[in-house]
């Protein structure tokens, strides 16, 4: 028996479209609710929120009952934790900070067995074989894993060509908040030279034969990553969302004073 499929790797792959939202809440309801939403995916974010190894299993133990793909972006691309954050179950994850095609090729050999990889055999402790009930885990494993590398800054970006040319990367996805700082506009990734900076990343991706992504809550920009090629779109964020909405909602509240 082989290890899971990844619907949204296989998607990708065939170059469909796939939207979803990022997970900074850190629990599990939320991600729940986010799940039956109607999103193809969600990012289970552990580098901006406070989420941790138990947080994350948590959240994936209930999206595992709908088809919304878990995405998991752990703090950093150290081998240590991607190894942990494999053996959890987590099937695709999205890497932040990416400045190298060296990083990105170590970042390869940490979501791969050896002898071509470094990630540490432990499968029959870990819920991603089952716990061992999984007989060829070891050998179908990697084929399952998608692995995405954030592109955020002028480094990032001066080697993105040498980046896309690394076996074992499948996709780039944007991150414009860092990206607009580090050129010089933060707080504005609706900038310009921002903007075009964004469409380059997009096309030279799909170019490579990568997926192209992007977290992007402006529907112009969303039209234009999409025009570009990207198929992995993140359309919004639940605190963006949750903060949005009660915020309206307090404010309603206390207009009921205005009669009293």
């Amino acid at each position: 028996m082989p290890a899971p499929h990844n619907p949204f790797k296989a998607a990708l792959m065939r170059g469909e479209l796939q939207v979803g939202c990022w997970l900074g809440l850190a629990d599990p309801y939320i991600a729940e609710i986010s799940a039956s939403a109607g999103f193809d995916w969600v990012v289970v974010d552990n580098e901006h929120s406070p989420n941790d190894l138990r947080s994350t299993v948590a959240q994936l133990q209930v999206l595992a009952a709908h088809a919304c793909h878990p995405v998991v972006r752990p703090p950093i691309g150290e081998a240590w934790i991607i190894k942990q954050m494999l053996d959890i179950g987590v099937q695709t994850l999205l890497i932040p900070m990416v400045e190298s095609a060296e990083q990105a090729r170590e970042l390869v050999r940490a979501v791969t067995y050896p002898p071509e990889g470094i990630r540490g055999v432990g499968a029959s402790l870990g819920r991603a074989s089952q716990f061992g009930g999984i007989p060829d885990y070891l050998s179908t494993a990697r084929d399952e894993i998608c692995l995405l590398v954030q592109v955020e800054n002028r480094k990032g970006l001066e080697a993105l060509d040498e980046i896309l040319n690394v076996d074992g990367v499948d996709g780039v996805f944007v991150g414009p908040a860092d990206l607009a700082a580090d050129m010089g506009f933060p707080g504005r990734p609706d900038a310009p030279e921002v903007n075009a900076a964004i469409l380059d990343v997009m096309r030279k991706a799909v170019a490579a034969g990568k997926a192209a992504g992007i977290l992007t809550l402006d529907p112009g920009m969303q039209a234009s990553c999409i025009a570009a090629g990207a198929t992995v779109m993140a359309t919004n964020i639940d605190v963006t969302v949750f903060a949005g909405s009660m915020r309206a909602a307090g404010k309603a509240a206390q207009g009921l004073k205005g009669g009293s």
